[in-house]
């Protein structure tokens, strides 16, 4: 059974920086592509970042650009998302999630994702 499970998040002044992790389990190999989605309160679900397992293309929110970095460690099953230069907008749950398909490019809707985790909590407050 894939399990996805996030940590990392917690509360930083506008500016600061975090790195969010999400531990992937229940897999050994094949094609997939790992996303962070992000949901603030009242907002709908957006998708911050992916990675793609096959040639480790990344793709971002346009307005993280330049300030958030996703990697992920050699064997993929872990996904790390640096988080820099935080701004309140930030501020969401954030949520690691998986497919698993031959992707090519772009960002994976997230209804067509297969598993995700439970969400750890971003907030940037002064």
């Amino acid at each position: 059974q894939v399990q996805l499970v996030e940590s990392g998040g917690g509360t930083v002044q506008p500016g600061g920086s975090l790195r969010l992790s999400c531990l992937a389990s229940g897999f050994t190999t094949g094609y997939y592509v790992i996303a962070w989605f992000r949901q603030a309160p009242g907002k709908e679900r957006e998708g911050v970042s992916c990675i793609i397992n096959s040639d480790d293309s990344t793709y971002y929110l346009d307005s993280v650009k330049g300030r958030f970095t996703i990697s992920r460690d050699n064997n993929g099953h872990m996904v790390y998302l640096q988080m820099n230069n935080l701004k309140p907008e930030d501020t969401a749950v954030y949520y690691c999630a998986i497919k698993f398909t031959y992707w090519t490019a772009g960002f994976p809707p997230d209804y067509t994702m297969d598993s995700w985790g439970k969400g750890t909590l971003v907030t940037v407050s002064p």
